[in-house]
């Protein structure tokens, strides 16, 4: 079972929308918990866990951008991220392949917190400067 639950996480994490990778800030509390998870559910915790943790920190990042901008900026912003939001869900929702499996359902939920971890990191990169 260990053995196949390691398997089914580098399957995720390597093929899955992005490859994980803490440059795109994701908790070593994340980390902690996918080497603990016995089951997919264990795992799909986790990530859900994860996700919480990555919107804040979009969210966070997104106002602090904000604060700097002119309202016309500001607008534009807003349309940005709502197409992004948009984005993310359409192609994070094409990796839940309703035959795949369980693995498909990882995918998907690791779509989403990847593609919000990268979308934090690109807007606080965009305040710092």
């Amino acid at each position: 079972m260990k053995l196949f639950k390691c398997a089914l996480v580098g399957l995720v994490l390597t093929f899955g929308p992005t490859a994980y990778s803490a440059d795109e800030g994701l908790s070593k509390k994340y980390s902690s918990c996918m080497n603990k998870s016995v089951s997919t559910q264990d795992m799909v915790e986790c990530i859900d866990s994860e996700y919480k943790t990555q919107d804040a920190r979009l969210n966070s990042a997104y106002k602090l951008l904000q604060q700097n901008l002119s309202a016309d900026r500001k607008k534009q912003l807003l349309e940005a991220q709502r197409l992004w939001i948009k984005y993310r869900d359409a192609n994070c929702s094409f990796y839940y392949d309703p035959d795949g499996g369980s693995i498909a359902r990882l995918s998907a939920n690791d779509c989403v917190m990847t593609s919000t971890a990268i979308r934090a990191k690109e807007l606080e990169n965009l305040a710092r400067n």
